[in-house]
């Protein structure tokens, strides 16, 4: 098996998380977190829209890490993305952080807004 080291160029991956925060470029986020390919930032969750609905145009996808277990977001939230045209894939946020480094990796337009894995 041949490994091939991933290279996210000037993106910004999820470096790493543990219980209430997250690490990404060598800065520590405690809480929910928004992240796209250009930074990083605190996030007030599920009633904190105005930041997730300004990435319309920007991204195609958010992905939402909404905590230790997968969970239904909130119908409210799910409705002011789709209205926005922003897709909406939600997941454990653990999956969540790996799935968006993987389609950053590939150059995907994408987003997670991930509320705390542990």
């Amino acid at each position: 098996m041949r490994l091939v080291e991933v290279s996210f160029g000037a993106a910004q991956p999820v470096d790493a998380y543990g219980p209430g925060h997250w690490r990404t470029g060598g800065t520590v986020i405690r809480g929910p977190m928004l992240i796209t390919a250009t930074g990083a930032m605190s996030w007030g969750g599920y009633d904190d829209l105005a930041p997730v609905l300004a990435l319309a145009g920007a991204v195609d996808v958010v992905l939402v890490g909404t905590g230790r277990t997968i969970a239904h977001p909130p119908a409210a939230f799910r409705a002011a993305l789709e209205g926005a045209a922003l897709g909406l894939e939600a997941m454990d946020s653990a999956a969540a952080a790996r799935t968006y480094n993987v389609l950053l990796a590939e150059g995907r337009r994408i987003a997670a807004a991930l509320l705390p894995a542990g």
